[in-house]
């Protein structure tokens, strides 16, 4: 056998002080380190060794496990929805899925509607009746062209438009392959089934001036039992976000919509904030049909993408190959003095 040294988590105890400066006021959040101090490679000579092995430590020896807690750590039961409708508090801005080809499986708007949040999906006019026939009508929201080739960019340009000529402020949107939100602290992550996870961020970005994107982290981004703030500032938001809506910009181009809109506003000296307190948990791209799969993934897709992103923003962004695909990364620390202005009271 072979012992490893831990490495500390990205986001160990002494890298996230300082976050309950701007947490005043909000839930109480406590998250531990519960990384492991050590651990073993085991080697065995034959499958009666390993059967021993794991009988000896109060395992059933008839498991395949990849890793082991010693001793067990015990998993946290995930929630399940109530079988009964229920009804939570209303958030204060509109929340919009921007969806296309995803009629049958509209993953996002079956879990806004189990949650019995409020929402309106927008599609393309040829795919309405597929979708009228499997959600309320008043509930969808018909776009004005069709198949422009640009990806989402014209849906979510049209959307911030139509948010702010019904007078709102921000606007949340989503992308329509959300299949559940988690609260995330002591150490947990559970399923929310009963409350309304966007009301904690609004409450949060209306205290300040100068919050112009924010959002919620992939749930698997957050292993349960690493040291994490609630909220990280000045990074990339995407997927879910909510948006100011005067702020200056629209989204543009073809590619990396939501890194380069989150580049933009952090040039500018504006803060983005996304909360590790609430996940969004997303199917993975490239595994679902519909959307932008077949018409930004393709072939090159991935490092057209990367390169895309890297031609707008070359003095933060490189291209490398990771993990046997193309990726962009971008150096976030330059913005690391965009600080969140309180409002006077």
């Amino acid at each position: 056998m072979r012992g490893t040294k831990h490495v500390k988590g990205f986001f160990d105890d002494s890298k996230i002080k300082g976050w309950s400066k701007y947490w005043k006021g909000m839930p109480e959040f406590i998250q531990h380190n519960e990384m492991p101090q050590s651990s073993i490679i085991m080697h065995f000579r034959n499958v009666d060794d390993r059967r021993h092995f794991l009988e000896l430590i109060g395992e059933s020896p008839d498991i395949r496990p990849r890793g082991l807690w010693y001793p067990r750590m015990v998993r946290t039961k995930l929630s399940k929805h109530p079988t009964s409708k229920i009804t939570v508090k209303s958030n204060k801005y509109p929340i919009y899925i921007v969806s296309k080809g995803r009629w049958e499986s509209r993953v996002t708007s079956r879990e806004l509607e189990a949650l019995g949040i409020p929402y309106r999906i927008v599609v393309e006019p040829l795919e309405y009746d597929k979708y009228a026939s499997v959600i309320a009508p008043e509930k969808i929201i018909v776009l004005p062209f069709s198949n422009l080739g640009q990806g989402s960019i014209p849906a979510r340009n049209w959307i911030w438009e139509h948010a702010l000529s019904e007078g709102a402020a921000r606007h949340w949107i989503l992308d329509d392959n959300i299949q559940g939100f988690y609260k995330f602290g002591n150490n947990k992550k559970v399923k929310i089934i009963d409350e309304n996870p966007f009301i904690l961020i609004e409450k949060f970005v209306d205290r300040y001036t100068n919050i112009a994107l924010a959002g919620m982290q992939y749930e698997f981004f957050i292993p349960r039992r690493d040291a994490r703030p609630p909220y990280l500032l000045n990074t990339r938001i995407y997927s879910c976000t909510l948006i100011k809506n005067d702020i200056p910009y629209r989204w543009r181009g073809k590619y990396n919509e939501d890194t380069d809109l989150s580049i933009r506003v952090l040039k500018d000296k504006w803060v983005t904030v996304l909360f590790n307190v609430v996940l969004a948990k997303k199917i993975t791209t490239m595994t679902m049909k519909g959307g932008n799969t077949d018409e930004l993934y393709k072939e090159d897709g991935r490092l057209l993408m990367a390169k895309s992103l890297r031609d707008q923003h070359p003095d933060v962004v490189r291209v490398s190959r990771k993990w046997g695909r193309w990726q962009h990364h971008v150096d976030y620390r330059r913005f690391k003095h965009n600080k969140p202005i309180l409002k006077e009271e």
